[in-house]
């Protein structure tokens, strides 16, 4: 039997001009229906323009390969029309910064009315009353309507943003960073918000974040992206507990914790490959204290974890990772020259 999915991304790969090496590298991923997948990653791995690819909002001069179907249809063959029909029902964004997205000038209500009330998808009096709502779905009350952005809190004006991408009843929900620009118990109210309107509405959710705490505490399962590959991606529980590739593990071990021990916060070495470079090998070897020769010179396939089912990891150690400690990702006290015996059984 056939799944369709809310969200089928296949061998996406987007390159750009003026770079040495595509942006996106043949990105899987997939979100089912009523199902939360988190995508992490430091900032400029990729994570924002796979997402926008499922509205087909991508940069200029983009050259794409691969198929980005939303329920079951392919986004990128897609006429004008029909990406029209996509963006106001099918699926909708949550943008990290409310008040850069919501137009400043305009009454609040025009805001969440206007995406379906101008292609005739409902009439003002319909597109009101849903408007209203949600809304209160969302824990505002309706006097926003008449109040311009500026006039209320960034927490507020966030909640207004989750409300108009529910207002065409979508199947899928694009959350890119929708907490960054809040305070910490924003945050959490804004995390909680969403996990109740994806169970009411059985929405589709991809919550792109660089947040694993969050990633954690919100997804089903969880994609983890380096210089635009999946470099790691299976059930959050387990992918967090155990992870299978010194990315993640060093991800984890960088995280501020309240009950970390005392000192310097751990950090990754380095900086992600730049786009005008071309990459050879494991593109996160230069920076990984566990890398080999084989690293160097060999791109790791994404490869299923031997007893634990749907977790993979595009890694030529991830058999040797069993139990790692993750500062050891970044702290690396085996290092190459302990690992170099190990690169023939990989």
């Amino acid at each position: 039997m056939t799944t369709t999915y809310a969200l089928d991304i296949q061998g996406l790969s987007i390159t750009l001009p003026n770079t040495a090496r595509p942006v996106l590298h043949g990105v899987d991923l997939t979100v089912a229906a009523g199902e939360t997948v988190a995508l992490v990653g430091e900032s400029g791995s990729g994570k924002t323009l796979t997402s926008r690819s499922a509205l087909r909002l991508l940069p200029p001069g983009a050259l794409v390969e691969g198929t980005v179907a939303v329920g079951g249809d392919d986004v990128l063959a897609m006429n004008a029309e029909r990406v029209t029909a996509l963006r106001t029902g099918t699926a909708a964004m949550i943008f990290q910064d409310p008040r850069a997205a919501i137009n400043p000038l305009r009454r609040i209500g025009d805001f969440l009315t206007e995406a379906v009330v101008l292609p005739k998808v409902m009439s003002r009096p319909d597109a009101t009353a849903r408007a209203t709502e949600l809304l209160h779905a969302v824990g505002v009350e309706e006097s926003i309507l008449d109040k311009y952005p500026g006039q209320v809190s960034g927490g507020m004006l966030q909640r207004v943003m989750i409300a108009g991408a529910l207002m065409g009843d979508p199947s899928l929900l694009l959350a890119d960073e929708p907490t960054t620009a809040l305070d910490v118990t924003t945050q959490a109210e804004v995390v909680a918000l969403l996990a109740r309107l994806q169970q009411r509405f059985g929405t589709g959710l991809l919550f792109v974040t660089h947040d694993l705490d969050l990633a954690a505490a919100l997804s089903d399962r969880v994609y983890v992206m380096y210089a635009g590959r999946i470099v790691e991606s299976g059930p959050a529980n387990g992918l967090f507990a155990h992870p299978r590739h010194p990315y993640t593990a060093a991800l984890l071990a960088s995280t501020p914790r309240l009950d970390a021990p005392a000192g310097r916060l751990l950090a990754i070495d380095g900086l992600p490959p730049d786009l005008r470079t071309e990459l050879t090998g494991c593109p996160f070897a230069p920076r990984c204290r566990q890398a080999t020769e084989v690293c160097d010179r060999q791109e790791p396939d994404l490869r299923s974890i031997p007893d634990r089912p749907g977790h993979r990891a595009a890694c030529h150690h991830s058999d040797h990772l069993k139990g790692f400690e993750a500062s050891k990702a970044i702290e690396g006290p085996e290092g190459r020259e302990g690992l170099e015996g190990r690169a023939a059984d990989v």
